[in-house]
């Protein structure tokens, strides 16, 4: 059977060069255009890598036409809120979903897992009261590398697995001790008898000696089933999302044969912008400035208008032309929480009144603007008494088991080489 081909003509001297083009088993295909300096002279000019493909991966799928998202083939939607978080965990890293036994010997290992060392733990009190989380989970999983020299070096798939299931227990840890350092507040460790997700609510709420809040006539603050569904299912949502960003520096930097904890807190760095996962903390912003439903026009007005710098966060996507298929999934969890936890709160009524006006709205719905997951995700994250500091952190938590993932597909990859991309050089 003949190859696909393109030919590619210069113009200024009448020579052609033919590449491959090649077919993946979804998505556009691609055009092999590796030796094109090498025939041509000439660099190829992306900025931004839109038209790009960077690497060869099995792991997540993207259709943004038609809002489409696979983990490992299976549609979003029939894993968040369906399959726990560490069964998504166990999917993305062993590419098929667990068995019952598999199931509960991972959890097991995962929260045996979660305590680090105490050495690290002291490295908080070096960090000032009021840092960011960001910044200290940061400089913590970079520290993590010392402790774990070893995995510079790995050498067989059990090393792999290993190292992938320590960095995905121990960061909620990581978040959580962050988090209590910012506000001054004592440490609480892990708990082994509670399942990943409720275990880091306990670790960010629970008081010293692991007690929960005394809410008067004999009850406590715990923590409802329904908190632990939505913050789980919100990991899973955030868990993968093909070559963003943050995944590409992991990418960039593992291509280097830097220590995949530093190819991990090189992804958190790229990841703490607010044109990538600190877009939640700035919607979280915009409604607190819209501040009532009455004020909601006079904003929908201001987005609408091309003379006015004001932009409407939370909507719209880079990727996705229609709708963000996770945006659906928290749409009827924050539907869900607001009923079951008895929410009512200006926030949350203006959040709607946004999402209404703008859904009806002709200028949003002509182009593709609708409410995207950092949208509904920080409304829900406020829902869950999550501060708002910790909202880039906890999609941290979701993304990391993407991340050491997408590093180990690279480095298995026996065709990687290290990054270098070229430019347009147009100084003197």
């Amino acid at each position: 059977m003949a190859k696909n081909t393109m030919t590619l003509t210069d113009n200024r001297n009448g020579k052609s060069y033919e590449y491959d083009i090649v077919s993946g088993t979804r998505g556009p295909d691609v055009v092999n255009i590796s030796t094109f300096y090498k025939d041509s002279g000439m660099f190829t000019y992306d900025p931004g890598y839109t038209s790009t493909a960077s690497c060869e991966s099995k792991i997540t799928f993207i259709d943004g036409e038609n809002s489409e998202l696979r983990y490992r083939g299976y549609p979003i939607q029939e894993l968040a809120g369906k399959h726990s978080y560490l069964d998504v965990c166990y999917l993305l890293m062993r590419g098929r979903l667990p068995s019952p036994e598999e199931s509960k010997g991972f959890d097991l290992e995962i929260r045996h897992r979660s305590f680090i060392n105490e050495g690290l733990v002291r490295i908080f009190d070096a960090f000032p009261d009021g840092a960011h989380p960001m910044a200290t989970l940061g400089a913590a999983v970079m520290a993590l590398s010392t402790f774990y020299k070893e995995h510079l070096n790995l050498e067989d798939e059990a090393e792999f697995k290993e190292m992938r299931r320590r960095i995905v227990a121990k960061m909620p840890t990581i978040a959580a001790m962050a988090y209590r350092n910012s506000i001054g507040v004592p440490m609480i460790y892990p708990d082994v008898d509670r399942y990943f997700t409720e275990n880091f609510l306990y670790m960010l709420r629970a008081y010293p000696g692991g007690k929960m809040k005394n809410l008067g006539n004999g009850l406590k603050d715990e923590i409802k089933q329904v908190e632990v569904d939505a913050l789980d299912a919100i990991f899973t949502l955030h868990a993968d999302h093909e070559q963003n960003a943050s995944t590409t520096t992991v990418r960039n930097v593992a291509s280097t044969e830097a220590h995949p904890y530093v190819a991990i807190a090189s992804g958190i760095a790229a990841l703490w912008g607010s044109a990538h996962g600190g877009a939640n903390e700035k919607v979280m912003d915009q409604l607190r400035m819209i501040g009532d439903v009455k004020n909601v026009p006079s904003y929908i007005a201001k987005a609408k208008d091309k003379n006015d710098p004001f932009r409407l966060m939370g909507f719209g996507h880079r990727v996705y032309k229609n709708r963000d298929p996770r945006a659906e999934t928290l749409k009827g969890l924050q539907d869900k929480l607001r009923e079951e936890l008895n929410l009512d709160s200006q926030l949350l009524d203006v959040a709607a009144a946004v999402e209404e006006a703008a859904l009806k709205d002709d200028y949003f719905k002509d182009r593709g603007l609708y409410p995207n997951i950092d949208f509904y995700s920080g409304v829900i994250l406020t829902a869950l008494r999550i501060p708002v500091e910790m909202f880039t952190p906890i999609f941290v938590i979701g993304r990391t088991v993407g991340w050491i993932t997408q590093w180990s597909e690279l480095k298995q990859d026996p065709a990687h080489r290290i990054a270098r991309p070229r430019q347009l050089y147009t100084g003197k």
